[in-house]
C-alpha cells in the first residue's frame, strides 16, 4: 500500500509516491495532448484546457487516502474538459490511475456501482449527443472494465497475503507461548522435586543430628558410642541419597547435552522403603503396608512417590521423633486407581487436640502433594484427623495396572 501519509490539522499531505506518481501521469497526459492525433471537432488545449488537466492528475495524489473523493473528483474536473472539446485521448491515463485506485481500495460493491454507474451515464449522454461516437464509448468501456478488474484482483491478492502473513504471525505467537508454557511447566516440576527432595532430606537431617546432639550432651560419661555412630551413618546415608536424587533431578536441565537425554529414571513405588528407612533413621516409627506385585504406569508412581516423601517429611518434622507413621499403598479394581493413605499419631506421648477442617493452614508441601495428584489426574485431601490426633493424607490416583499380579 506504499508508505504512510503525513497528516497537518485535518489535511493530508502526500508523501513522495503518491506525488510522483501524479507527476509521471501530469507528463504522459501532456505528451498525449501535444502529440495525439486531434479528433474532428477538437483541439490541443487551451489555457483553461491545460488547467483542468493538470488539476484533473494533481487530484491523483490523494488517490490512497481518500480514492472514492479522488475518483469523484477526477471524473468533475474531465466534463468541463471534454465540453471545452479539448484532446479527449489526454486524460486517459488519470482515468485509468483513477478507476484501478477505486477497485483497490475496495469494497467490490462500491466499484461495480460507481463504475457500472458512470459508464451508463456516459454512454446515456454521447449517444444522444452524438450516435456515430457508440464505437469509441464502447471501447472505451472495455479498458474502463479491464482496469476495474485489474485493481480488483490487486485487491483480492493483497487480502490474500495479508492473511497469509497475519496466520503465520499468529502460529509463531502460538509457537512462542506454547514453549514459554512448556519452559514454566518445566521449571514448576523441577521446583516441586527440589523442594520435596530438600524438605524430606534437611528434615531427617535436622531430627537425625539433634538425636545425635541429645546424646552427646545427656551424659557424656556414659556416652553410647554406637548410637552416636548410628545416628551419624544416618546423617550420611541420607546425605547420599540426597545427593544421587539431586544429581538426577538436576540432570533434566542438562537435557541433550552430548546427545544423553538426561532426564534419568523417575521415583516410584520400589523407592518407598528407601523413604521409610530413612524416616526411621530419624526416630519415627512407619509401618509400610504396600500391596503385593503392585505395578502401575511410572508417572502414577512417581506422584506416590513424592506424596508418600512429603507426608512422611511432615510427619517427622511437625510430630517430632518417635512418631508413628502408618503408610497404605493399594489399587483398588473397582475405581481403577491406586489409593496411597498416609496417617499419623501426631507427637510421641500425647496428641494435639483434633483441629477443624476451616482452621488448618496449608504449606507449600501440601500444595505440592495437590499439584502431583492433579498432574496424573487424582485427587488429594490433606488435614487434621478429626476423630483422633495426628495428621491424614489420603490420594486417589487413577491408572491401569501395567501388569496384573
Amino acid at each position: 500500500m506504499g508508505p504512510p501519509l503525513s497528516v497537518q490539522g485535518r489535511f493530508v499531505v502526500p508523501l513522495g509516491r503518491d506525488l510522483a506518481l501524479a507527476a509521471a501521469v501530469t507528463a504522459m497526459s501532456a505528451g498525449l495532448a501535444l502529440l495525439a492525433e486531434v479528433e474532428v471537432g477538437a483541439h490541443r488545449p487551451d489555457l483553461p484546457g491545460w488547467v483542468l488537466l493538470v488539476a484533473t492528475c494533481t487530484a491523483l495524489a490523494w488517490r490512497r487516502p481518500a480514492p472514492m473523493a479522488t475518483f469523484a473528483a477526477v471524473i468533475a474536473l474531465q466534463l468541463p474538459y471534454h465540453a471545452l472539446q479539448n484532446v479527449h485521448h489526454a486524460p486517459v491515463p488519470a482515468t485509468v490511475v483513477a478507476v484501478y485506485s477505486l477497485a483497490f481500495a475496495g469494497p467490490r460493491l462500491r466499484t461495480a456501482l460507481v463504475v457500472g454507474g458512470l459508464l451508463g451515464g456516459l454512454m446515456g449522454v454521447l449517444t444522444t449527443v452524438d450516435m456515430s461516437r457508440v464505437m469509441d464509448i464502447l471501447r472505451v468501456s472495455g479498458w474502463v472494465i479491464a482496469v476495474a478488474l485489474f485493481g480488483e484482483a490487486a485487491r483480492v491478492h493483497r487480502n490474500y497475503l495479508s492473511a497469509i502473513v497475519e496466520r503465520a504471525e499468529r502460529a509463531e505467537r502460538t509457537r512462542e507461548e506454547t514453549a514459554a508454557r512448556r519452559v514454566a511447566e518445566e521449571r514448576l516440576r523441577i521446583a516441586r522435586d527440589l523442594h520435596d527432595l530438600l524438605a524430606h532430606s534437611i528434615t531427617l537431617i535436622g531430627v537425625q543430628t539433634s538425636v545425635a546432639a541429645h546424646l552427646v550432651v545427656s551424659d557424656p560419661e556414659r556416652l553410647d558410642r554406637e548410637a552416636v555412630a548410628e545416628a551419624l551413618d544416618g546423617i550420611a546415608g541420607t546425605c547420599r541419597d540426597a545427593r544421587a536424587e539431586l544429581r538426577t533431578t538436576l540432570q533434566v536441565l542438562r537435557a541433550g547435552e552430548g546427545g544423553k537425554d538426561g532426564t534419568g529414571p523417575l521415583p516410584g513405588l520400589a523407592g518407598l522403603d528407601g523413604l521409610a528407612d530413612a524416616a526411621q533413621s530419624g526416630g519415627a516409627r512407619v509401618e509400610l503396608a504396600v500391596g503385593a506385585e503392585l505395578e502401575v504406569p511410572q508417572a502414577v508412581g512417581a506422584a506416590a512417590y513424592r506424596i508418600v516423601q512429603q507426608s512422611l517429611t511432615n510427619a517427622v518434622q511437625h510430630a517430632g521423633p518417635g512418631v508413628r507413621v502408618l503408610v497404605e499403598v493399594g489399587y483398588d479394581e473397582d475405581a481403577k486407581a491406586l489409593s496411597v493413605r498416609v496417617t499419623d499419631d501426631g507427637p510421641a506421648g500425647g496428641g494435639q487436640p483434633p483441629v477443624p477442617a476451616g482452621a488448618r493452614r496449608e504449606g507449600y508441601g501440601i500444595a505440592g502433594m495437590r499439584e502431583r495428584a492433579r498432574s496424573v489426574g487424582g485427587l488429594l485431601d490433606a488435614g487434621h484427623r478429626t476423630a483422633a490426633s495426628g495428621f491424614a493424607v489420603a490420594a486417589v490416583l487413577p491408572c491401569a495396572r501395567e501388569a496384573d499380579p
